[in-house]
């Protein structure tokens, strides 16, 4: 008999014959959570590791898929089989049949459900022990995040993966632009083709077209032999062109044609090669404002941006920050036993930061730290020095270190709205910053920099008093 912690999920928008197969299920010793259309997977509590595949109705099954489809961004690549009466899997729509592993005839009995187990474990969607799973190269397992911003992001790969239109991800760096694509890829019907990613601004100019297309031997001088290019090692999949707005433009022409014939040749050919591929591009550079400069070329662009979705940065979305700490910890946590945490006081800190290289950022941060102190906590002390810049410097001493006090009026909003914020300290930090920053131009002189802040000299006088702070010691420092 199965393991009792194993969970299937059974999607069925008739209650009673939902009823009757969880009780089937049940006493084959599994354990059952009953879904319809009105659950909301991107809230589920479910465990990724405890779910062992889902079994839908056949009736309703354009609901059914939408459902699941939630549900695979939420939690894993779950297996899917089919159930219905006289089911025949070749004619099922396409769209269908390119996202179910199986199919069961109703009524179910036990040898079917064991064997659609069977099957699943398999192909390798199942572990014994959910511990495993930790460890699965899955693109959704590290698509961290439940603010409103990502999950708006999900929505979006949800609704583009089961078509073939081009895809243009926009973002900073460091936003995450090819985890997106490959979850892309990944729910879509090219999932068992490769997928192809290629740095557009990494490859010099003058390669970059036998680096796409290939080369025959002899092309040019070093090609001692024929090779393939990214298109072709893409075919029947996905090609992710990272960086386009670095493309040459002599290279956008050619990437035009190809995107509007869907055919290439080899350089040094002349042979037609068909290019059964998805494009999904990316970019941290603003394509419009490129086309404007004329770096870039508009009908390409409108050719790319079919479907954009737009990754938010890492300061936007600050209520994400503990999940993107704990997924930055399992890609090194097989290798390394660290179980890091942090304080409240140095979590605040770490939102108070605007995240310049955003979750690439603090990727490397996460792991700098869990070398540092191996399965610690860590506090604000210990946080490397640029981010702690928004802490007032005068707490006591030994003590752990008050609520970072921001003097971007932005972050101390967002800061305000995730955690609250001490105004007092908020205050103090505006005044002492601009006490500093009127001596610093006065170059010390108390009445120059009063009549900068608008004081009188003597309110000034007591306020450097307040805030401990010396003229002399300013103008040395700047």
């Amino acid at each position: 008999m199965l393991d009792t912690v194993q969970t299937l999920l059974v999607l069925d928008q008739d209650p009673e014959r939902s009823l009757g197969i969880k009780n089937l299920l049940e006493f084959m010793n599994l354990r059952v959570v009953l879904i319809d259309a009105d659950t909301d997977p991107l809230q589920s509590s479910l465990n990724p590791g405890d779910v062992l595949a889902v079994f839908a109705s056949q009736d309703g099954v354009e609901i059914n898929m939408t459902v699941i489809d939630k549900l695979k961004l939420n939690c894993c690549a779950l297996p899917v089989y089919l159930y219905g009466t006289d089911l025949i899997a070749d004619e099922l729509p396409m769209t269908v049949q390119n996202r179910i592993h199986g199919t069961l005839t109703l009524p179910l009995n036990y040898p079917s459900v064991m064997q659609a187990i069977t099957d699943a474990r398999s192909k390798g969607y199942l572990s014994d022990a959910a511990e495993s799973r930790e460890g699965m190269d899955e693109p959704l397992q590290r698509l961290a995040g439940s603010g409103p911003g990502i999950n708006h992001v999900r929505n979006l790969i949800q609704q583009v993966s089961g078509s073939e239109v081009n895809v243009l991800i926009l973002g900073e760096s460091g936003t995450g632009k090819e985890v997106v694509a490959r979850n892309i890829h990944y729910y879509s019907s090219r999932r068992h083709a490769p997928f192809v990613p290629v740095n557009c601004g990494a490859i010099p100019a003058d390669l970059l077209e036998s680096e796409l297309f290939g080369h025959e031997k002899g092309a040019f001088t070093g090609a001692i032999s024929a090779r393939q290019g990214r298109f072709e090692m893409a075919q029947r999949g996905t090609l992710f062109l990272d960086e386009i707005g670095d493309m040459p433009l002599h290279m956008q022409v050619k990437m035009l044609r190809v995107l509007q014939e869907r055919t290439f040749e080899r350089v040094g050919s002349n042979k037609v090669i068909k290019a059964d591929v998805r494009i999904i591009a990316a970019t941290h550079q603003n394509l419009e404002k490129l086309v404007e400069e004329g770096r870039f070329r508009a009908d390409l662009y409108y050719r790319l941006n079919v479907f954009p979705i737009d990754l938010p940065p890492l300061r936007q979305r600050l209520e994400d920050l503990p999940l993107l700490i704990e997924e930055s910890q399992k890609r090194f946590r097989s290798t390394r036993n660290s179980n890091l945490k942090f304080s409240p006081a140095a979590m605040k800190v770490l939102c108070g930061y605007d995240w310049p290289g955003n979750i690439r950022e603090l990727a490397n941060v996460v792991e700098r730290l869990a070398i540092l102190y191996p399965g610690q906590t860590v506090q604000v002390d210990k946080l490397p020095e640029k981010y702690r810049r928004f802490i007032v410097d005068n707490a006591p001493e030994g003590a752990e270190a008050r609520n970072p006090v921001p003097v971007d009026v932005e972050l101390a909003s967002r800061q305000l709205s995730l955690y609250g914020i001490d105004l007092k300290d908020y205050i103090s930090t505006i005044e002492t910053e601009m006490i500093v920053k009127a001596l610093d131009l006065s170059e010390g002189v108390v009445a120059k920099a009063a009549k900068l802040l608008n004081l009188q000299r003597t309110t000034l006088v007591e306020k450097m008093r307040k805030y401990s702070i010396n003229r002399q010691e300013v103008v040395s420092k700047n």
